[in-house]
């Protein structure tokens, strides 16, 4: 089908997100034309406020519009139980459990020698800065389980030796290479729960 240019500009964006094909796009596209041009405006400022006012948290890593993600100035967390994850996308859908009242470390990325990436282009040097000012914490690594994620395990396993780090690992029915933020929240809330510990 031939969508007129200006249609075919906004089928165009809507197929960049994650898991919309064509189709989807389209039906998206027309939807979105079906809006008021107040409705469409509010969506359009928001976008751009969203992509403008928000970054990552100066602690952890996850997105916020604060300096200090509401996580980690909540003080009835336990600041001693940080669970490392991949993206700030994750940290969502641990929140969504409810059970966990740990905090966050976002690396925003695994170590992949094939792509260049190593420790220093994620937040790893930060995880340690935070791990040094702690007494005994326990890291949760949740990551991938694939090469990148189990290079990147092995890695913060490696350099955390002898200084009194607890880790641990996600157990319980985490599919292998599954994104942690496509998971449901029972089997993340039992992967918490039991965690294998690989370190102390």
């Amino acid at each position: 089908m031939v969508y007129p240019k200006k249609l075919e500009t906004i089928v165009e964006f809507y197929k960049k997100l994650p898991g919309i094909g064509e189709k989807s796009a389209e039906r998206m596209a027309l939807a979105t034309l079906d809006l008021s041009t107040d409705e469409i405006n509010d969506v359009s400022v928001s976008l751009v406020d969203a992509k403008n006012s928000l970054r990552p948290c100066a602690i952890c890593g996850h997105i916020t519009d604060k300096e200090v993600c509401d996580i980690c100035s909540d003080s009835n967390r336990n600041k001693n139980i940080i669970c490392v994850l991949e993206d700030y996308k994750s940290v969502f859908t641990f929140e969504k459990t409810g059970n966990f009242k740990g905090v966050y470390h976002v690396l925003g990325g695994l170590i992949s020698p094939t792509e260049g990436i190593g420790y220093e282009d994620i937040n790893i040097p930060s995880l340690l800065d935070r791990v040094e000012k702690l007494e005994k914490p326990e890291l949760i690594l949740a990551l991938k389980s694939n090469i990148e994620g189990e290079t990147t395990t092995l890695f913060i396993k490696k350099i955390l030796e002898g200084k009194n780090v607890v880790i641990s690992r996600l157990s319980y029915g985490i599919p292998m290479g599954a994104d942690i933020d496509y998971m449901d929240t029972i089997t993340l809330d039992k992967a918490i729960e039991d965690r294998k510990k690989i370190s102390d």
